[in-house]
């Protein structure tokens, strides 16, 4: 039960950096790895300001094998001469104090991510240990942090956090810098190095790699002509990597974009000047409400490709925002009322219909960089994920509309042919949209399972629930009479398809819709395909792939992963998606007595060499010769149901989608329209592969 007495003495007061080490998740977010990697970020975005002002052209981040972190930087250097106000160096009025800097207002910055003054005091407040150095005016300076408060260490036993240290009350001189060094007047630049505090961070916390490889690439398309050098010390060979791209966000776009292109990445750029009302501080102290004009710079490069995945990636001042925001807002604003105005404009010749385009419709197949240069922004938050400045909205939105009808208008060939292609695209996807929806309201899984209109071809199981039920989707008619007397009627129901399927890769989805074999397994499966694909409508639990093992086999498999890949994701994402794994090979061995012979099933050639082996080993014998199965119409029944369909004793291997982006990069290679990738990745490949294991 609380206490009935509460006065003022029971308030809590926490001063300075004190109150960053009760509440860090208020200032990053979390304490856990992405917590680390945010106060990282914090001090990248410091040096990267640096060379968006002009002052640096490297940056070098350093993971070093204590798991500390340094980053260099070739800018100006953080001030070191005394703040007026604090009677403290500028390098302790901005590793110490929360809201300081040269961000507010004071010119230093035309436009920055830093905003709210916290992130290196931040930082300091939550490392065991930090140092910097400045190298300004031909020296360079050094002081050290312990938890936030400065000093120095003795770092004669080398050099980290446990190391003794001094405070700055407690050293014997007045200096607040030591000077270490000598440089040239024409250097200057800041190295922090810091240790992550374990009484902060949980357990476990660690600097990604590759988290910091996406960052720095990130980095360098943003700010072109930035070099971006990072080094991992952590292993026996050092990881270096280096980013640099003079193409700025054009090149960004390319890169994230890994489906054939409807356009060329186009690119739009616009200024736009607003009025924002801002507390000033005035003589007296007291703040005044002051009109301020600002500029906005808007810059965004966009391209459309064949497939229906959305990837847009928005930045204010170079500072992501995963979580978008009003340039994000303007941006999606834009694209709809100028391509709506666009299908209507040209409604007769798209044979568009009375149906309106939404905006999933417009977003389908798009790759885009949004980038904003404010000063001053509004975040929400420290994190800065989502922009709340309200009157970026609108500017964003009227230069891309802008450009986009720039675009749309120009009479240029190659403008008016890729024009044409994307309104064709989006007006696809807006028939694709209607006619997926009628069907996902009309056919649910109970009138899917009493409707005539499944294939004939289907033949399926007795239960009427989805849970647990199997499709096994089986190559040609001759293994579908075996796969019949094999299965277990009441759960596993079979479809069989005629040889290969269409490549859908490469394929419209209008060619994908009026193949049969592909149209059968969507109706089938029964949750619909693409953006609309719903996997809980799904008719069965599990999906299995049963081919022949030998090439055609494979070929097939890959067809078929083809199309769940593109159209059915969720279902391979859920794990829901298996390959049969047919024996290949089947060895009678005799037993001694009236006891019946003994079967051995093997999946290799290695397998099969392994168990010879081992049946010599033992004196045994096994009859010749040995039953090699080409094809899942060779086994009878009883062998296909216990080696590949009873879940008691078959082996299935899952397919999984642990790397999405390196597993779509691999569909396009083997399976894409683009012939030149394919034929440099086969002869690439070739010499690894022994003529001998072809299945010929």
């Amino acid at each position: 039960m609380a206490a009935a007495d509460y006065s003022a003495s029971q308030l809590s007061v926490l001063e300075g950096l004190e109150a960053v080490r009760k509440r860090p998740g208020m200032y990053i977010g979390s304490t856990d790895s992405r917590g680390l990697m945010h106060c990282l970020w914090e001090i990248i975005d410091n040096s990267v300001d640096e060379a968006l002002g002009g002052f640096g052209e490297s940056i070098e981040i350093v993971v070093h094998d204590d798991e500390s972190i340094e980053v260099r930087d070739h800018g100006r250097g953080i001030p070191v001469d005394i703040e007026p106000k604090t009677g403290l160096s500028g390098v302790e009025v901005v590793l110490t104090k929360l809201h300081a800097g040269g961000k507010f207002g004071g010119g230093s910055y035309a436009s920055s991510g830093g905003l709210h003054g916290v992130g290196a005091s931040v930082v300091n407040a939550l490392s065991e240990r930090l140092d910097v150095q400045v190298d300004r005016d031909g020296k360079t300076w050094q002081l050290s942090f312990h938890r936030g408060t400065p000093g120095f260490f003795d770092d004669a036993q080398g050099i980290g956090p446990k190391s003794p240290f001094t405070p700055l009350a407690d050293a014997a001189s007045d200096d607040r810098l030591r000077v270490v060094g000598k440089v040239r007047k024409a250097v200057t630049g800041t190295r922090i190095r810091y240790w992550a505090d374990p009484q902060i961070f949980t357990k476990g916390s660690r600097f990604s790699l590759a988290d910091l490889e996406d960052r720095a690439r990130q980095t360098a398309f943003l700010v072109p002509g930035l070099e971006l050098a990072l080094n991992d010390e952590r292993s026996e060979e050092v990881a270096e990597e280096r980013f640099r791209f003079d193409g700025g966000i054009s090149e960004f776009v390319d890169y994230l974009g890994a489906d054939t292109a409807v356009t060329d990445t186009w690119r739009i750029e616009g200024d736009g000047d607003f009025t924002e009302t801002v507390p000033v501080l005035g003589d007296g102290g007291e703040m005044i409400d002051t009109e301020v004009e600002r500029t906005c710079h808007v810059d965004v490069a966009l391209r459309w490709g064949t497939g229906y995945d959305t990837t847009v990636k928005s930045f204010v001042n170079i500072i992501a925002t995963p979580k978008g925001g009003t340039h994000q807002t303007g941006f999606e604003q834009a694209l709809l009322k100028t391509l709506r105005a666009q299908v209507a404009t040209n409604s007769r010749r798209l044979k568009a219909g009375t149906d309106k385009v939404e905006k999933d419709d417009v977003l389908a197949g798009l790759t885009a960089v949004v980038t904003v240069r404010v000063p001053e922004p509004q975040f929400e938050g420290q994190t800065k994920e989502v922009l709340g400045t309200p009157a970026v909205r609108q500017i964003v939105s009227r230069i891309v509309s802008k450009g986009l009808t720039e675009r749309f208008t120009s009479k240029k060939r190659d403008d008016k042919a890729q024009s044409y292609l994307l309104l064709e695209k989006v007006v696809a996807e807006m028939k694709s949209r209607v006619s997926a929806r009628t069907h996902k309201e009309t056919l649910r899984r109970k009138n899917a399972l009493e409707s005539s209109s499944l294939p004939a071809k289907l033949v399926d199981c007795r239960s009427n629930e989805s849970n647990q039920t199997e499709l096994f989707i089986v190559e040609g008619d001759s293994a579908l009479g075996t796969a019949k007397m094999a299965r277990n009627s009441e759960f596993q129901a079979l479809l069989p398809i005629r040889g290969k399927i269409l490549n859908v890769q490469k394929a419209s989805v209008a060619e994908m819709l009026n193949n049969a074999e592909c149209a059968n397994i969507i109706q089938v499966v029964g949750a619909g395909s693409g953006r609309t694909f719903d996997p809980e409508q799904a008719r069965y639990e599990r999906i299995i792939m049963m081919s022949d093992a030998d090439v055609d086999g494979a070929h097939i498999r890959t067809l078929l992963l083809t199309l769940f890949f593109r159209y059915m994701r969720p279902m391979v994402e859920a794990g829901r998606v298996f390959a049969a794994v047919p024996p290949l090979h089947r060895l009678v061995v005799p037993r001694r007595g009236k006891r019946p012979a003994e079967t051995i099933y093997t999946y290799s050639e290695d397998e099969l060499h392994e168990k010879i082996a081992m049946l010599r080993r033992q004196g045994r014998t096994y009859k010749e010769p040995i039953q090699r199965y080409k094809g899942l119409g060779e086994m009878d029944a009883d062998q296909l149901a216990e080696t590949t369909m009873d879940p008691q004793h078959r082996l299935l291997r899952r397919v999984k989608l642990s790397d999405l982006h390196a597993a779509e990069g691999v569909f396009n290679v083997l399976m894409g329209s683009e012939v030149n990738p394919r034929r440099e990745f086969i002869m690439d490949a070739s010499g690894e592969i022994d003529r001998a294991s072809i299945d010929a």
